[in-house]
């Protein structure tokens, strides 16, 4: 298990960014405005340009000195030297993950609305939970919903950092924040934004408010 602190604005990228804007420019935009760790989720089967991407994005994250997860790709994690991997339901189990990219590396898994599962994931030496999403979200507009009282109750049971996503905004996070999530993973909330780093400046400014 890291030993890395893990808390502040959780910027997360989306497969269509890199089409209709300059992935890079929007990353370095929310790494300026105090964004801490940076997800890299891009679905697509274009092996070279992800690898490409990944690895610029790497960069970009070490010089803001913020943390760079890969979503649901070990093997990418582990070719680009990336800080972490988050998984999902359908993605590779944390035994395997762990002892592919190291005991040093960020694993982080997405329980959305079970906190049997995040104990469980706990007990496997996770680094993170994720739960959500707590509000509607347009990258997920099936997602299983979970409720405030699930941040309340996971931060009472839970020894790790939580993180809350979906459909988060800087109007709505601090209520998360106030629940007992240590991170706000947003997509269309940032990136979205005409303004991205003023975007993730007020996320943490809720973030500074709660300290």
């Amino acid at each position: 298990m890291s030993n890395r602190i893990l808390s502040g604005l959780y910027a997360i990228t989306d497969s269509q960014m890199g089409a209709e804007q300059d992935l890079p420019q929007l990353v370095e935009q929310a790494l300026k405005g105090g964004a801490k760790i940076v997800q890299y989720r891009d679905k697509s089967t274009d092996h070279d340009r992800r690898q490409a991407d990944a690895s610029r994005l790497l960069d970009l994250c070490q010089r803001h000195s913020a943390y760079f997860i890969i979503n649901d790709d070990v093997e990418l994690a582990a070719a680009v030297a990336a800080d972490g991997v988050h998984l999902g339901r359908d993605d590779s189990d944390i035994e395997s993950a762990r002892r592919q990219l190291g005991e040093q590396a960020i694993i982080g898994v997405s329980c959305y609305n079970r906190l049997d599962l995040a104990t469980a994931a706990q007990d496997a030496g996770v680094d993170y939970v994720a739960f959500g999403r707590f509000f509607p979200s347009s990258t997920k507009p099936q997602a299983v919903e979970a409720e405030i009282e699930l941040l309340i109750q996971a931060k009472q049971t839970l020894h790790i950092p939580i993180v809350a996503i979906g459909g988060i905004t800087p109007e709505n996070g601090a209520s998360l924040i106030d629940a007992g999530a240590d991170m706000l993973a947003v997509i269309n909330g940032l990136f979205r934004q005409s303004d991205v780093r003023a975007a993730a400046e007020q996320f943490n400014q809720q973030f500074a408010q709660k300290d």
